[in-house]
Protein backbone atom coordinates (compact mmCIF):
# COMPACT_ATOMS: atom_id res chain seq x y z
CA UNK A 1 0.00 0.00 0.00
CA UNK A 2 1.08 3.55 -1.19
CA UNK A 3 1.87 5.78 2.26
CA UNK A 4 0.27 8.79 2.52
CA UNK A 5 1.86 12.24 3.32
CA UNK A 6 1.14 12.69 7.15
CA UNK A 7 0.80 8.88 7.79
CA UNK A 8 1.89 9.00 11.17
CA UNK A 9 -1.55 11.08 11.68
CA UNK A 10 -3.69 8.68 10.13
CA UNK A 11 -5.36 5.54 11.74
CA UNK A 12 -4.04 2.07 11.92
CA UNK A 13 -5.63 -0.41 9.29
CA UNK A 14 -5.87 -3.26 12.18
CA UNK A 15 -9.27 -4.79 11.76
CA UNK A 16 -8.93 -8.46 10.45
CA UNK A 17 -11.98 -9.57 8.46
CA UNK A 18 -14.08 -11.16 11.85
CA UNK A 19 -13.63 -7.97 13.50
CA UNK A 20 -15.36 -6.30 10.80
CA UNK A 21 -18.34 -8.97 10.28
CA UNK A 22 -19.14 -8.68 13.79
CA UNK A 23 -18.90 -5.43 14.65
CA UNK A 24 -21.70 -4.62 11.81
CA UNK A 25 -23.71 -7.53 13.37
CA UNK A 26 -23.07 -6.73 16.66
CA UNK A 27 -24.07 -3.34 16.53
CA UNK A 28 -27.52 -4.07 15.35
CA UNK A 29 -27.78 -6.67 17.86
CA UNK A 30 -28.76 -4.56 21.17
CA UNK A 31 -31.39 -2.12 22.94
CA UNK A 32 -33.05 -2.22 19.24
CA UNK A 33 -33.85 -5.81 19.03
CA UNK A 34 -34.34 -6.65 23.07
CA UNK A 35 -36.46 -3.80 23.96
CA UNK A 36 -36.95 -1.70 21.02
CA UNK A 37 -39.09 -4.72 19.16
CA UNK A 38 -41.12 -5.55 22.31
CA UNK A 39 -42.55 -1.81 21.63
CA UNK A 40 -42.98 -2.07 18.34
CA UNK A 41 -45.04 -5.55 18.52
CA UNK A 42 -47.04 -3.57 20.87
CA UNK A 43 -47.70 -0.49 18.50
CA UNK A 44 -48.66 -2.37 15.36
CA UNK A 45 -48.94 -6.01 16.48
CA UNK A 46 -47.56 -9.07 15.08
CA UNK A 47 -48.34 -8.69 11.88
CA UNK A 48 -47.39 -5.12 11.62
CA UNK A 49 -44.59 -6.14 12.97
CA UNK A 50 -43.49 -8.71 10.91
CA UNK A 51 -44.17 -6.08 7.35
CA UNK A 52 -42.71 -3.17 8.91
CA UNK A 53 -39.16 -5.37 9.90
CA UNK A 54 -38.85 -6.83 6.33
CA UNK A 55 -39.47 -3.58 4.47
CA UNK A 56 -36.70 -1.93 7.07
CA UNK A 57 -34.75 -5.22 6.07
CA UNK A 58 -35.27 -4.20 2.34
CA UNK A 59 -33.56 -0.73 2.60
CA UNK A 60 -30.77 -1.82 4.53
CA UNK A 61 -30.38 -4.17 2.33
CA UNK A 62 -30.14 -1.85 -0.52
CA UNK A 63 -28.17 0.76 1.57
CA UNK A 64 -25.48 -1.88 2.34
CA UNK A 65 -25.24 -2.88 -1.55
CA UNK A 66 -25.06 1.33 -1.70
CA UNK A 67 -22.12 1.45 0.82
CA UNK A 68 -20.17 -1.41 0.00
CA UNK A 69 -20.03 -0.60 -3.39
CA UNK A 70 -18.54 3.29 -2.31
CA UNK A 71 -16.14 1.77 0.33
CA UNK A 72 -14.57 -0.64 -1.48
CA UNK A 73 -13.79 1.77 -4.00
CA UNK A 74 -12.59 4.35 -1.22
CA UNK A 75 -12.22 2.93 2.20
CA UNK A 76 -12.38 5.84 4.42
CA UNK A 77 -12.39 6.87 8.09
CA UNK A 78 -15.40 9.21 7.15
CA UNK A 79 -17.33 6.71 4.97
CA UNK A 80 -20.63 7.99 4.01
CA UNK A 81 -19.98 11.73 5.24
CA UNK A 82 -16.60 11.63 2.82
CA UNK A 83 -18.63 10.10 -0.12
CA UNK A 84 -21.06 12.89 0.90
CA UNK A 85 -18.46 15.34 0.61
CA UNK A 86 -16.67 14.34 -2.76
CA UNK A 87 -19.95 13.14 -4.83
CA UNK A 88 -23.00 15.49 -3.51
CA UNK A 89 -21.16 18.90 -2.15
CA UNK A 90 -19.40 19.91 1.08
CA UNK A 91 -23.06 21.30 2.59
CA UNK A 92 -24.59 17.75 2.03
CA UNK A 93 -20.92 16.27 3.79
CA UNK A 94 -20.84 19.09 6.28
CA UNK A 95 -24.51 18.14 7.57
CA UNK A 96 -24.49 14.11 7.27
CA UNK A 97 -21.39 13.98 9.31
CA UNK A 98 -22.66 15.86 11.89
CA UNK A 99 -26.16 14.76 11.76
CA UNK A 100 -24.84 11.50 11.91
CA UNK A 101 -22.15 12.47 15.07
CA UNK A 102 -25.39 13.13 17.27
CA UNK A 103 -27.63 10.32 16.22
CA UNK A 104 -25.23 7.95 16.53
CA UNK A 105 -23.86 9.79 20.36
CA UNK A 106 -28.11 10.14 20.58
CA UNK A 107 -27.88 6.08 20.38
CA UNK A 108 -25.32 5.69 22.57
CA UNK A 109 -27.31 7.61 24.93
CA UNK A 110 -30.17 5.17 24.68
CA UNK A 111 -27.80 2.15 25.33
CA UNK A 112 -26.50 3.38 28.52
CA UNK A 113 -30.28 4.36 29.42
CA UNK A 114 -31.54 0.59 28.31
CA UNK A 115 -28.46 -0.36 30.59
CA UNK A 116 -29.94 1.26 33.52
CA UNK A 117 -33.44 0.06 33.05
CA UNK A 118 -31.87 -3.36 33.00
CA UNK A 119 -29.95 -3.12 36.45
CA UNK A 120 -33.22 -2.41 38.06
CA UNK A 121 -33.81 -6.04 37.95
CA UNK A 122 -31.17 -6.10 40.75
CA UNK A 123 -31.13 -2.76 41.99
CA UNK A 124 -34.83 -1.67 42.07
CA UNK A 125 -34.18 1.13 44.16
CA UNK A 126 -30.47 2.71 42.67
CA UNK A 127 -31.59 5.66 40.29
CA UNK A 128 -31.11 4.78 36.36
CA UNK A 129 -28.62 7.90 35.90
CA UNK A 130 -26.27 6.23 38.63
CA UNK A 131 -25.61 3.37 36.07
CA UNK A 132 -25.56 5.41 32.98
CA UNK A 133 -22.64 7.29 34.43
CA UNK A 134 -21.38 4.60 35.35
CA UNK A 135 -21.50 2.47 31.95
CA UNK A 136 -20.20 5.71 30.18
CA UNK A 137 -16.88 5.50 32.41
CA UNK A 138 -16.72 2.06 31.28
CA UNK A 139 -17.15 2.39 27.84
CA UNK A 140 -15.01 5.60 27.70
CA UNK A 141 -12.36 3.18 28.85
CA UNK A 142 -12.70 0.55 26.16
CA UNK A 143 -12.65 3.26 23.49
CA UNK A 144 -9.58 4.47 24.73
CA UNK A 145 -7.98 1.26 23.81
CA UNK A 146 -5.88 0.61 20.69
CA UNK A 147 -8.37 -0.03 17.80
CA UNK A 148 -7.36 -3.79 17.83
CA UNK A 149 -7.97 -3.88 21.65
CA UNK A 150 -11.60 -2.32 21.21
CA UNK A 151 -12.27 -4.49 18.06
CA UNK A 152 -11.50 -8.00 19.58
CA UNK A 153 -13.29 -6.84 22.33
CA UNK A 154 -16.50 -6.30 20.42
CA UNK A 155 -16.14 -9.21 18.78
CA UNK A 156 -16.26 -11.39 21.19
CA UNK A 157 -19.14 -9.10 22.88
CA UNK A 158 -21.18 -10.07 19.80
CA UNK A 159 -20.60 -13.73 19.56
CA UNK A 160 -22.38 -13.72 23.20
CA UNK A 161 -25.33 -11.83 21.99
CA UNK A 162 -25.81 -14.14 18.96
CA UNK A 163 -25.39 -17.50 21.28
CA UNK A 164 -28.05 -15.18 23.43
CA UNK A 165 -30.63 -14.68 20.53
CA UNK A 166 -29.97 -18.35 19.43
CA UNK A 167 -30.49 -19.67 23.05
CA UNK A 168 -33.94 -17.41 22.86
CA UNK A 169 -35.18 -18.74 20.22
CA UNK A 170 -35.11 -22.17 20.97
CA UNK A 171 -36.41 -21.96 24.35
CA UNK A 172 -39.32 -19.59 22.95
CA UNK A 173 -40.19 -22.31 20.42
CA UNK A 174 -40.20 -24.87 22.86
CA UNK A 175 -42.41 -22.75 24.75
CA UNK A 176 -44.69 -21.76 22.19
CA UNK A 177 -45.21 -25.82 21.54
CA UNK A 178 -45.36 -26.75 25.11
CA UNK A 179 -41.76 -28.40 24.90
CA UNK A 180 -40.98 -26.06 27.77
CA UNK A 181 -43.35 -25.00 30.12
CA UNK A 182 -44.03 -21.11 31.56
CA UNK A 183 -45.11 -21.55 34.84
CA UNK A 184 -47.64 -24.72 34.45
CA UNK A 185 -49.81 -22.47 31.64
CA UNK A 186 -50.42 -24.49 28.82
CA UNK A 187 -48.83 -23.61 25.22
CA UNK A 188 -50.29 -20.99 23.75
CA UNK A 189 -49.30 -22.23 20.54
CA UNK A 190 -50.55 -19.98 17.39
CA UNK A 191 -53.67 -18.59 19.83
CA UNK A 192 -51.74 -14.81 19.76
CA UNK A 193 -50.79 -15.07 16.68
CA UNK A 194 -54.77 -15.01 15.29
CA UNK A 195 -56.07 -12.24 12.76
CA UNK A 196 -57.53 -10.14 15.95
CA UNK A 197 -53.43 -9.97 17.17
CA UNK A 198 -51.80 -9.33 13.57
CA UNK A 199 -53.11 -5.88 13.24
CA UNK A 200 -54.91 -4.27 16.14
CA UNK A 201 -54.33 -0.61 15.13
CA UNK A 202 -54.45 -0.93 11.58
CA UNK A 203 -52.60 -1.07 8.78
CA UNK A 204 -51.34 2.86 8.50
CA UNK A 205 -49.49 2.45 11.51
CA UNK A 206 -46.90 0.64 10.50
CA UNK A 207 -45.64 3.40 8.31
CA UNK A 208 -45.37 5.38 11.47
CA UNK A 209 -43.39 3.08 13.72
CA UNK A 210 -40.86 2.49 10.85
CA UNK A 211 -38.52 4.94 12.09
CA UNK A 212 -38.32 3.01 15.29
CA UNK A 213 -37.55 0.09 13.37
CA UNK A 214 -34.79 1.60 11.23
CA UNK A 215 -33.31 2.61 14.30
CA UNK A 216 -33.18 -1.21 15.34
CA UNK A 217 -31.26 -1.61 12.37
CA UNK A 218 -28.72 1.48 13.25
CA UNK A 219 -25.18 -0.13 13.65
CA UNK A 220 -24.61 -2.51 10.37
CA UNK A 221 -23.31 0.53 8.58
CA UNK A 222 -20.54 0.57 10.68
CA UNK A 223 -18.93 -1.42 8.33
CA UNK A 224 -17.91 1.81 6.13
CA UNK A 225 -16.62 3.78 8.81
CA UNK A 226 -14.46 0.82 10.03
CA UNK A 227 -13.57 -0.10 6.22
CA UNK A 228 -11.18 2.86 6.87
CA UNK A 229 -9.07 0.34 9.81
CA UNK A 230 -9.69 -3.09 7.71
CA UNK A 231 -6.82 -4.37 6.98
CA UNK A 232 -7.93 -5.57 3.55
CA UNK A 233 -11.40 -3.68 2.51
CA UNK A 234 -11.59 -5.25 -1.04
CA UNK A 235 -12.28 -8.57 0.48
CA UNK A 236 -13.35 -8.07 4.38
CA UNK A 237 -16.19 -5.59 3.19
CA UNK A 238 -18.16 -7.09 0.29
CA UNK A 239 -18.09 -10.63 2.40
CA UNK A 240 -19.74 -8.80 5.58
CA UNK A 241 -22.15 -6.75 3.19
CA UNK A 242 -23.46 -9.94 1.76
CA UNK A 243 -23.54 -11.75 4.89
CA UNK A 244 -24.40 -9.62 7.71
CA UNK A 245 -28.14 -8.29 6.25
CA UNK A 246 -29.39 -11.93 5.98
CA UNK A 247 -28.08 -13.08 9.95
CA UNK A 248 -29.73 -9.45 10.57
CA UNK A 249 -33.40 -10.33 8.71
CA UNK A 250 -33.12 -13.86 10.22
CA UNK A 251 -32.64 -12.29 14.27
CA UNK A 252 -35.02 -9.31 14.09
CA UNK A 253 -37.98 -11.87 12.16
CA UNK A 254 -37.67 -15.02 14.10
CA UNK A 255 -37.81 -12.93 16.81
CA UNK A 256 -40.78 -11.28 16.01
CA UNK A 257 -42.44 -14.60 14.91
CA UNK A 258 -41.29 -16.37 18.69
CA UNK A 259 -42.61 -13.20 21.11
CA UNK A 260 -45.33 -12.29 19.13
CA UNK A 261 -46.65 -16.28 19.89
CA UNK A 262 -45.33 -16.06 22.95
CA UNK A 263 -46.84 -13.31 24.40
CA UNK A 264 -50.12 -11.19 23.85
CA UNK A 265 -49.01 -7.65 21.69
CA UNK A 266 -50.52 -5.47 24.69
CA UNK A 267 -48.44 -7.23 27.54
CA UNK A 268 -44.81 -6.22 26.04
CA UNK A 269 -43.55 -2.81 26.00
CA UNK A 270 -39.96 -1.18 26.26
CA UNK A 271 -39.69 -0.97 30.35
CA UNK A 272 -38.58 -4.42 30.70
CA UNK A 273 -37.04 -6.78 28.01
CA UNK A 274 -39.20 -9.81 26.82
CA UNK A 275 -36.62 -11.88 27.06
CA UNK A 276 -35.73 -11.91 30.61
CA UNK A 277 -39.82 -12.51 30.73
CA UNK A 278 -39.45 -15.70 28.96
CA UNK A 279 -36.92 -17.13 31.04
CA UNK A 280 -38.22 -15.78 33.81
CA UNK A 281 -41.47 -18.04 33.49
CA UNK A 282 -39.61 -21.00 32.16
CA UNK A 283 -38.62 -22.02 36.05
CA UNK A 284 -35.11 -22.30 34.77
CA UNK A 285 -33.28 -21.50 37.97
CA UNK A 286 -30.83 -17.86 37.65
CA UNK A 287 -31.29 -18.39 33.69
CA UNK A 288 -33.64 -14.88 33.31
CA UNK A 289 -30.69 -13.79 35.66
CA UNK A 290 -28.15 -14.79 33.03
CA UNK A 291 -30.28 -13.63 30.03
CA UNK A 292 -30.76 -9.99 31.79
CA UNK A 293 -26.81 -9.65 32.35
CA UNK A 294 -25.97 -11.12 28.30
CA UNK A 295 -29.02 -8.67 27.46
CA UNK A 296 -26.95 -5.87 29.66
CA UNK A 297 -23.69 -6.66 27.87
CA UNK A 298 -25.53 -6.43 24.58
CA UNK A 299 -26.57 -3.15 24.44
CA UNK A 300 -23.17 -1.59 26.26
CA UNK A 301 -21.58 -3.26 23.01
CA UNK A 302 -24.09 -1.16 20.75
CA UNK A 303 -22.99 1.71 23.17
CA UNK A 304 -19.50 0.81 22.73
CA UNK A 305 -19.97 0.86 18.66
CA UNK A 306 -21.79 3.82 19.01
CA UNK A 307 -18.85 5.80 20.33
CA UNK A 308 -16.38 4.36 18.21
CA UNK A 309 -18.28 5.67 14.92
CA UNK A 310 -19.25 8.69 16.47
CA UNK A 311 -15.46 9.36 17.27
CA UNK A 312 -14.22 8.25 14.17
CA UNK A 313 -16.85 10.74 12.10
CA UNK A 314 -15.82 13.65 14.15
CA UNK A 315 -11.92 12.45 13.82
CA UNK A 316 -12.86 12.52 9.86
CA UNK A 317 -14.96 16.25 10.35
CA UNK A 318 -11.41 17.46 11.27
CA UNK A 319 -9.47 16.05 8.34
CA UNK A 320 -11.48 17.61 6.13
CA UNK A 321 -11.51 21.07 8.28
CA UNK A 322 -15.55 20.95 9.16
CA UNK A 323 -14.42 20.38 12.94
CA UNK A 324 -12.14 21.90 14.87
CA UNK A 325 -8.11 20.47 14.30
CA UNK A 326 -8.05 19.29 17.88
CA UNK A 327 -10.45 16.44 17.50
CA UNK A 328 -8.15 14.90 14.37
CA UNK A 329 -5.21 14.73 16.91
CA UNK A 330 -4.50 10.83 17.57
CA UNK A 331 -2.52 9.13 20.70
CA UNK A 332 0.62 7.06 20.31
CA UNK A 333 -1.96 4.06 20.15
CA UNK A 334 -3.82 5.69 17.45
CA UNK A 335 -6.62 7.00 18.68
CA UNK A 336 -8.34 10.11 18.71
CA UNK A 337 -8.76 11.00 22.34
CA UNK A 338 -10.10 14.83 22.10
CA UNK A 339 -12.88 13.25 19.59
CA UNK A 340 -13.57 10.47 21.94
CA UNK A 341 -14.12 13.00 24.73
CA UNK A 342 -16.36 15.22 23.37
CA UNK A 343 -18.38 12.06 21.76
CA UNK A 344 -18.30 10.70 25.81
CA UNK A 345 -19.87 14.49 27.03
CA UNK A 346 -22.76 14.34 24.79
CA UNK A 347 -23.76 10.69 25.63
CA UNK A 348 -24.74 12.37 29.04
CA UNK A 349 -27.95 12.65 27.38
CA UNK A 350 -28.85 9.84 29.12
CA UNK A 351 -28.45 10.98 32.45
CA UNK A 352 -31.87 13.21 31.82
CA UNK A 353 -33.69 9.88 32.70
CA UNK A 354 -33.05 10.54 36.62
CA UNK A 355 -35.07 13.86 36.01
CA UNK A 356 -37.97 12.58 33.17
CA UNK A 357 -39.92 9.41 33.01
CA UNK A 358 -37.56 7.18 30.96
CA UNK A 359 -39.96 5.83 28.89
CA UNK A 360 -40.54 9.29 27.27
CA UNK A 361 -36.66 9.78 27.07
CA UNK A 362 -36.47 6.67 25.87
CA UNK A 363 -38.95 7.40 22.88
CA UNK A 364 -37.98 10.69 22.15
CA UNK A 365 -34.23 9.78 21.48
CA UNK A 366 -34.77 6.47 19.72
CA UNK A 367 -37.46 8.64 17.52
CA UNK A 368 -34.43 11.24 16.63
CA UNK A 369 -31.74 8.90 16.34
CA UNK A 370 -33.91 6.98 13.94
CA UNK A 371 -34.19 10.10 11.56
CA UNK A 372 -30.88 11.21 11.70
CA UNK A 373 -29.85 7.21 10.58
CA UNK A 374 -32.88 7.82 7.64
CA UNK A 375 -30.51 10.70 6.51
CA UNK A 376 -27.40 9.18 6.56
CA UNK A 377 -29.07 6.54 4.38
CA UNK A 378 -30.56 8.58 2.36
CA UNK A 379 -26.87 9.93 1.61
CA UNK A 380 -25.78 6.83 1.35
CA UNK A 381 -27.64 5.94 -1.91
CA UNK A 382 -27.62 9.51 -2.95
CA UNK A 383 -24.01 9.12 -3.05
CA UNK A 384 -23.77 5.97 -4.31
CA UNK A 385 -25.80 7.27 -7.20
CA UNK A 386 -23.72 10.50 -7.56
CA UNK A 387 -20.87 8.27 -7.48
CA UNK A 388 -21.52 5.94 -10.31
CA UNK A 389 -22.76 8.44 -12.61
CA UNK A 390 -18.91 10.24 -12.44
CA UNK A 391 -17.58 7.49 -12.79
CA UNK A 392 -18.91 6.46 -15.73
CA UNK A 393 -18.68 10.27 -16.96
CA UNK A 394 -15.12 10.16 -16.29
CA UNK A 395 -14.47 6.90 -18.97
CA UNK A 396 -14.47 4.30 -15.74
CA UNK A 397 -15.82 0.89 -16.82
CA UNK A 398 -18.38 -0.60 -14.35
CA UNK A 399 -16.77 -4.06 -14.62
CA UNK A 400 -13.57 -3.10 -13.28
CA UNK A 401 -15.53 -2.37 -10.03
CA UNK A 402 -14.41 -4.74 -7.74
CA UNK A 403 -17.70 -5.15 -6.24
CA UNK A 404 -20.93 -2.81 -7.60
CA UNK A 405 -24.44 -2.69 -6.58
CA UNK A 406 -26.83 -4.15 -9.33
CA UNK A 407 -29.67 -2.11 -11.26
CA UNK A 408 -28.25 1.15 -10.92
CA UNK A 409 -29.98 3.28 -11.26
CA UNK A 410 -33.32 1.70 -10.07
CA UNK A 411 -31.73 0.77 -6.91
CA UNK A 412 -30.04 4.09 -5.32
CA UNK A 413 -33.42 6.40 -6.61
CA UNK A 414 -35.94 3.54 -5.10
CA UNK A 415 -33.54 3.35 -1.80
CA UNK A 416 -34.24 7.27 -1.67
CA UNK A 417 -38.10 6.84 -2.09
CA UNK A 418 -38.74 4.65 0.99
CA UNK A 419 -36.69 6.38 3.20
CA UNK A 420 -38.28 9.67 2.33
CA UNK A 421 -41.74 7.99 2.85
CA UNK A 422 -40.45 6.76 6.23
CA UNK A 423 -38.89 10.04 7.17
CA UNK A 424 -42.17 11.66 6.75
CA UNK A 425 -44.60 9.86 8.93
CA UNK A 426 -43.05 10.08 12.50
CA UNK A 427 -45.32 13.64 11.79
CA UNK A 428 -48.78 12.00 12.36
CA UNK A 429 -47.68 10.29 15.51
CA UNK A 430 -47.41 12.41 18.78
CA UNK A 431 -44.95 10.20 20.41
CA UNK A 432 -42.45 10.75 17.75
CA UNK A 433 -43.27 14.23 16.08
CA UNK A 434 -40.93 15.79 18.65
CA UNK A 435 -37.79 13.43 17.61
CA UNK A 436 -38.85 14.55 14.27
CA UNK A 437 -38.85 17.66 14.41
CA UNK A 438 -35.62 17.58 16.59
CA UNK A 439 -33.33 15.95 14.20
CA UNK A 440 -35.30 18.16 10.97
CA UNK A 441 -34.36 20.97 12.87
CA UNK A 442 -30.83 19.41 13.71
CA UNK A 443 -30.49 19.34 9.77
CA UNK A 444 -31.42 22.66 9.13
CA UNK A 445 -28.67 23.93 11.44
CA UNK A 446 -25.92 22.01 10.17
CA UNK A 447 -27.11 23.44 6.34
CA UNK A 448 -27.25 27.10 7.54
CA UNK A 449 -24.29 26.86 9.93
CA UNK A 450 -22.28 25.86 6.90
CA UNK A 451 -23.35 28.31 4.44
CA UNK A 452 -22.53 31.18 7.60
CA UNK A 453 -19.31 29.83 8.43
CA UNK A 454 -18.07 28.11 5.23
CA UNK A 455 -19.79 29.66 1.66
CA UNK A 456 -20.15 32.89 2.80
CA UNK A 457 -16.58 33.54 4.03
CA UNK A 458 -15.18 31.46 1.37
CA UNK A 459 -13.56 29.74 4.32
CA UNK A 460 -12.21 26.53 2.13
CA UNK A 461 -12.52 22.60 3.38
CA UNK A 462 -10.71 19.60 2.21
CA UNK A 463 -11.74 17.12 0.20
CA UNK A 464 -10.97 13.56 1.28
CA UNK A 465 -8.48 11.86 -0.22
CA UNK A 466 -9.26 8.94 -2.68
CA UNK A 467 -8.10 5.79 -1.39
CA UNK A 468 -8.99 3.91 -4.36
CA UNK A 469 -8.90 0.14 -4.94
CA UNK A 470 -5.64 0.36 -7.41
CA UNK A 471 -3.96 2.69 -4.62
CA UNK A 472 -4.90 -0.16 -2.02
CA UNK A 473 -3.64 -2.67 -4.42
CA UNK A 474 -0.36 -1.29 -4.87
Amino acid sequence: MKKEAGHDNQLKRSMKSRHLFMLSLGGVIGTGLFLNLGYTINQVGAGGSLIAYLIGGLVLFLVMLCLGELSVYMPVTGSFQAYATKFIGPATGFMLGWMYFIGSATTASVEFTAAGILMKRWFPHTPIWIWCAVFIVILFLLNALTTRGYAEAEYWFSAIKVLAVALFLIIGIGAVFGFVHMNGRPAPHLSNLSSGHLFPAGISIIFMTMINVIFSYQGAEVIGIASGESENPQKDIPKAVRNVVVRILFFYIASVIVLSALFPTKSLGVMKSPFVTLFDSVGIPFAADIMNFIILTAVLSVGNSCLYASTRLLWSLSKTKMAHPVFGKLTKRKVPLNALLITTVFSLLSLLTSFLAPNTVYVLLTSASGISVTIAWMGIALSQYQFRKKFIKDGGNVKDLKFKAPLYPVLPLFCLLVCTITLIFPIFDPAQRTGFFYGIGIMAVCYLYYFIRYKRKNVPVSLPSEKTEETLSD
